[in-house]
């Protein structure tokens, strides 16, 4: 895979984690019955925890696209490792609820994301640097 490739897939598949992340905790905030389990009613709490969660994943969403539009491919090595370890600790918090959707999804998506973040790190190691004349 060339580098250019692999920086675009990383670039995508990061930028689609951190919206998918921020959508669903802003969904927590303004629709919290749509994240909760059936017969739940949202309480403070509830929209308390969901502050916490845009809190880390609104500000990660900024960033990585930032850092996809400057081209920041270390930058992007390094919040795509950041947004995989989130989706891979969401999975965990999935597997505590033993709720199959919540593991199962993240987990997916962690797994992905660090599959490119591997390819890109890769392809970044196997390209001979060019002269600076």
């Amino acid at each position: 895979m060339t580098t250019i490739s692999a920086i675009r897939l990383a670039s995508v598949v990061t930028a689609i984690d951190v919206l998918v992340a921020s959508g669903f905790s802003i969904v927590g905030i303004i629709r919290p019955q749509y994240l909760l389990p059936a017969g739940s009613v949202p309480t403070q709490a509830s929209l308390i925890l969901a502050m916490y969660a845009a809190a880390r994943t609104i500000p990660l969403a900024f960033f990585v696209l930032g850092a996809i539009y400057k081209q920041a491919t270390q930058a992007l090595l390094f919040l795509g490792a950041l947004a995989g370890t989130m989706q891979l600790l969401d999975a965990g918090i999935g597997l505590f609820d033993r709720d199959p959707g919540k593991c199962g999804g993240p987990l997916f998506i962690a797994v992905l994301q660090f599959f490119v973040v591997y390819l890109l790190q890769k392809s970044l190691r196997n390209t001979p640097e060019t002269p600076r004349g």
